[in-house]
């Protein structure tokens, strides 16, 4: 029965994405944040000589990218909690399909700049196929990139995908503010400190309030106002077993 308790408490969730989309730093910061590590060390060139905890094989501390997947492991809330991190990488796909037999659910990271990509459309095939729950995570939104409802627009079209936003960016590229949560209804503010466990977090449930406007500014409250009222009125709610089920992805 113990043995049984054991493989119920465990969450496996696989990272696929194109190349260089941030797979491995934001295992990392599932890893700080779920109190597996203390710091993060990010792989961004050749010339950091610290990689990051994932990439342990030397041909991906050469080379910045992931040629295998490596397991990563963390308790959290009582759920023993796996992480995936797949090859990006074409050459190394086959390993990445075969994880994805393995896993409950995908994130699928996708760069704001450069939108969906080639191998994410591959990788995102085969878990529509499989019917695997699927979280879409938006990456680098302290670089300039594409329109948020663009982007969400192109993971509907090119992925096939029936999304729904949890989250939504206060500002993008060098105004980026931070995150407001729609789920946990707070505002999650960036600091760009990469060492940080979390950023600032500040409960706030009525959007309408003027403390928005003492937190963020002016413009940014006007604009981040329309755009949730435009959310709730375009995208469905989240319902927790419509995505259990592969038919609805939270962003």
């Amino acid at each position: 029965m113990s043995f049984l308790k054991e493989i119920e408490r465990r969450r496996t969730f696989g990272i696929i994405s194109h190349p260089d989309a941030g797979k491995t730093t934001l295992t990392e910061k599932l890893l700080l944040f779920g109190g597996a590590i203390q710091e993060a060390g990010a792989v961004k060139n050749n010339k950091i000589k610290k990689g990051a905890t994932s990439d342990f094989m030397e041909i991906e501390r050469q080379r910045g990218i992931s040629v295998s997947t490596s397991v990563l492991a963390f308790n959290y809330k009582g759920k023993k909690i796996n992480i995936l991190d797949t090859p990006g990488h074409k050459d190394f796909a086959e390993d990445t399909f075969r994880t994805l037999t393995a896993v409950d659910s995908v994130i699928v990271v996708i760069d704001v700049a450069k939108g969906v990509e080639e191998q994410t459309e591959k990788l995102v095939s085969v878990c529509r196929m499989r019917h695997i729950p699927i979280i879409v995570f938006i990456n680098k939104l302290d670089r300039e990139g594409k329109d948020a409802f663009d982007l969400m627009d192109e993971v509907e079209q090119k992925l096939g995908l029936n999304v729904t936003p949890l989250s939504f960016p206060i500002g993008m590229g060098y105004d980026f503010q931070g995150i407001y949560n729609i789920w946990e209804q707070n505002i999650n503010l960036f600091s760009g400190d990469s060492r940080k466990n979390i950023e600032d977090t500040i409960a706030f449930s009525d959007i309408e309030s003027p403390e928005l406007e003492k937190i963020i500014g002016e413009k940014p409250a006007v604009k981040l106002r329309e755009e949730l009222e435009l959310i709730s009125e375009v995208y469905p709610a989240f319902d927790r077993e419509q995505y259990l089920s592969g038919n609805l992805q939270p962003v």
